[in-house]
């Protein structure tokens, strides 16, 4: 093997141990707390009062359809509740209820949170020479014009309720489920 394919070796390496902290970080946010990490983020940008939908989208760098996907789902948990402007009736104002403000404050910062105070410590030169570094393997890896939003997640940015469900509740595997005849077996002979 070459230096340069052990090289290569490593960068992959770390590339998966990125994706893997990423990965991980929302699985835990998913099972303790029953939120994505966009979720989360929406409810952290309203922490400090009510903001109108289109500057909440603004705030997290998300579109506003996926913004409207997010809120609809808070919104059924009864996490986020929508009451129009009274100084302007046109304008809808998202607020995080309690329950929501209860959830955040028992709930790890999120992983771009911890990962930008770390960069932000590092100097300007260091802080660039990441930058190109990463953009260079985005170009690699031919992903330089796919959309992304600044959040550290896994899965999609607009996961639906049973997709977090099934976080939470995994489907059994082969080895757990009874097979189907095994089952009808069993009532049979329980019953003779």
């Amino acid at each position: 093997m070459s230096k340069h394919d052990d090289i290569g070796d490593q960068v992959i390496v770390a590339l998966r141990r990125v994706i893997r902290a990423v990965d991980l970080h929302s699985r835990t946010l998913v099972e303790s707390h029953g939120l994505t990490g966009p979720q989360a983020l929406i409810l952290k940008a309203l922490q400090n009062g009510s903001l109108p939908a289109g500057e909440l989208a603004t705030q997290v760098s998300l579109s506003q359809g996926t913004v409207t996907d997010i809120l609809n789902r808070l919104e059924k948990r009864g996490l986020i509740r929508r009451n129009r402007d009274t100084e302007d009736r046109r304008r809808v104002l998202v607020e995080a209820t309690d329950a929501a403000l209860t959830l955040l404050a028992q709930s790890p910062p999120l992983l771009q949170e911890s990962f930008a105070e770390r960069f932000s410590n590092l100097q300007d030169w260091e802080q660039t020479q990441l930058l190109a570094s990463l953009q260079r393997i985005a170009a690699m890896m031919d992903a330089e014009d796919i959309d992304a939003a600044p959040v550290l997640s896994s899965g999609s940015v607009r996961a639906t309720t049973q997709a977090v469900e099934e976080v939470l509740e995994p489907e059994p595997t082969e080895e757990e489920q009874v097979p189907v005849e095994s089952s009808k077996e069993a009532k049979v002979s329980s019953v003779t």
